[in-house]
């Protein structure tokens, strides 16, 4: 493929996800990377060695250096600390570009508010990267959906090590995570609103917190952090898209609601380190169940016994009558039509993010030839993921969290960057031909984030 030809890539944050997707970038000739840009040095030049062309990318530690660059990208990584993700898709989403956006997309509520209030006026594609729908063992689950009948439940368990270390610590800083239910949750959040296809209507959640603070080095800079949540129980209830207009009244008492609704619940635990299934998605339906295990990478797929296998019920079904079938999803020619087309890899994330890679290739490519773009994960899906993650955290009921309900978690670090916020906010919504100047209100704080060393990837 000419040069000429190649999709331009810029990445903005170079740390861990960074270099996850330039790992997978360097495998599709499809892609040159034209510049990296992040204002941590270590960061910086390692995710730099990683790239094998003979013509190395441009390097840059400021983003108002890489916006000068503009005009020499397509696509645009932004991959940076969880609460700098909404200022920088405010500041590159008015130009005629793809946007990869690392999840979650917000941290908070205002940030929230300020995605809504602008979208109208974006011109960039924006895909958020929840790779977690590409991982192979949960993509053959939802292939295998239609054979079970209609969802009824869902479980996602998560049994894993502690978060990493990161620069600073920042991902230990709910002020800047927006918290685990946000910040590693959300990825389950759109799993279950991927499966049920339907919207959260409830939410209630059990969590600890702090039970980790001997394990994690928190930023020394803070005083006295707030511990994040180490372990949670979230149960939801998910309900049919098409019958969120109707009445309480007619939800409450009607068989098809009933029929409909789903229910789903999330259990996380942040200190399982070795347990034997760190990922396990079990969804049940009215004919039969599918189950999904990780770091396994199988699925195993059941349909209950008809009246014609079981036929005495006075016993337990017979066991010739249960159908069951095992599927190794680590050959990716079980799941996925152009699994050639898949670079082998040994990264994270069970090979998901190379799927992301193709999938996402797909669409720039023919956003570049015919102008259409459809992405597998839309900015309103990111958004409608963090928001359950939020809602879960508000209606934590354990009597300890009742102190931490009323703590509002900032947009930003600093309270200068969350009044911006607020201004732009009200300039979008109140005039939305004035969403550039909403844009250059946040523009003013990220650059001064930039300069405290707040924004460090």
């Amino acid at each position: 493929m000419s040069d000429e030809s190649k999709i331009r890539v810029a990445v903005l944050g170079c740390g861990m996800m960074g270099q996850e997707h330039i790992s997978y970038m360097e495998k599709y000739s499809q892609i040159s990377i034209q510049y990296l840009c992040d204002s941590n040095n270590e960061m910086l030049y390692k995710a730099a060695s990683m790239v094998s062309s003979d013509v190395k990318p441009e390097l840059f530690h400021a983003e108002k250096q890489l916006l000068e660059r503009v005009d020499g990208i397509d696509l645009l990584v932004i991959a940076t600390p969880n609460y700098m993700h909404t200022p920088h898709i405010l500041r590159w989403a008015h130009f005629d570009i793809v946007i990869l956006v690392e999840k979650p997309v917000a941290i908070s509520e205002k940030q929230v508010q300020a995605l809504k209030a602008s979208s109208a006026s974006f011109k960039a594609k924006i895909w958020v990267a929840m790779e977690y729908r590409f991982i192979p063992a949960i993509q053959k689950l939802y292939q295998l959906l239609p054979t079970i009948g209609p969802v009824k439940k869902i479980t996602i368990r998560e049994n894993r090590f502690p978060f990493l270390s990161k620069v600073q610590e920042w991902n230990k800083d709910i002020n800047k995570t927006g918290d685990t239910l946000v910040e590693k949750c959300c990825h389950f959040f759109d799993l279950f609103r991927l499966l049920s296809d339907q919207e959260m209507m409830s939410c209630t959640s059990k969590v600890h917190r702090g039970l980790l603070d001997d394990h994690y080095g928190y930023d020394k800079r803070l005083d006295n952090p707030i511990p994040i949540i180490d372990s949670a129980y979230v149960l939801l209830d998910f309900e049919d898209k098409n019958s969120q207009n109707e009445s309480k009244f007619h939800r409450s008492f009607s068989t098809a609601s009933r029929q409909q609704n789903t229910l789903g619940c999330l259990e996380l635990c942040m200190f399982a380190d070795g347990s034997r299934h760190q990922e396990e998605i079990i969804v049940t339906g009215l004919k039969g169940r599918v189950e999904a295990y990780l770091p396994e990478n199988k699925v195993f797929h059941y349909l209950r016994p008809t009246n014609e296998t079981w036929t005495d019920r006075t016993l337990p079904p017979p066991k010739e009558s249960i159908q069951e079938t095992i599927i190794d999803c680590s050959d990716l020619s079980n799941v996925y039509e152009f699994a050639d087309e898949i670079p082998k890899h040994a990264g994270h994330h069970y090979c998901s993010t190379a799927v992301e890679w193709k999938l996402l290739i797909d669409q720039v490519e023919s956003w570049k030839h015919n102008g259409t773009f459809i992405p597998d994960v839309s900015l309103e899906d990111g958004i409608a993921a963090v928001e359950i993650g939020m809602s879960a955290q508000r209606n934590v009921s354990n009597k300890a969290e009742e102190d931490m309900k009323s703590l509002a978690i900032s947009a930003f670090a600093s309270q200068s960057c969350e009044h911006l916020l607020n201004l732009a906010i009200d300039v979008a919504r109140s005039h939305p031909h004035l969403a550039t100047h909403a844009k250059n209100m946040v523009d003013v704080g990220v650059s001064n984030e930039e300069e405290k060393g707040g924004s460090d990837y």
